[in-house]
């Protein structure tokens, strides 16, 4: 498999575009892809306040570069208010929840796949 050049897509809007395969998290307001090779994929997610991701997620760890409130659906409809704080480090398991910036300020994570 070749390696993929660092790169970034950008998302406008509050509704998620279709999901992209290639991003840790396709449908953050901004994605930046910091390394993807045949070992492991960083990339660097922001949610403004209001955006929305929707994708089905790898187990992955991630850590919190800046906080957010975020409210995690599943795909039975329970929700979940979670608070990131900045300098945390977190394991979260493969998901297809949809989840929302919920808080006043913009939540950056740097997420950690590996392959």
């Amino acid at each position: 498999m070749p390696k993929r050049q660092p790169s970034s897509a950008v998302h406008s809007g509050r509704e998620a575009p279709p999901f992209s395969a290639h991003l840790c998290h396709p449908q953050a307001t901004a994605v930046k892809v910091l390394l993807d090779n045949d070992k492991v994929r960083v990339a660097e997610a922001t949610f403004k306040p209001g955006d929305v991701s929707r994708a089905d997620r790898k187990a992955r760890a991630n850590y919190i570069v800046k906080s957010g409130t975020l409210e995690r659906t599943s795909k039975d409809g329970k929700k979940t208010v979670v608070e990131r704080k900045v300098g945390t480090a977190i394991w979260l398991e493969a998901d297809s929840d949809v989840v929302k910036n919920i808080g006043k300020s913009t939540f950056v994570v740097l997420s950690v796949q590996l392959k």
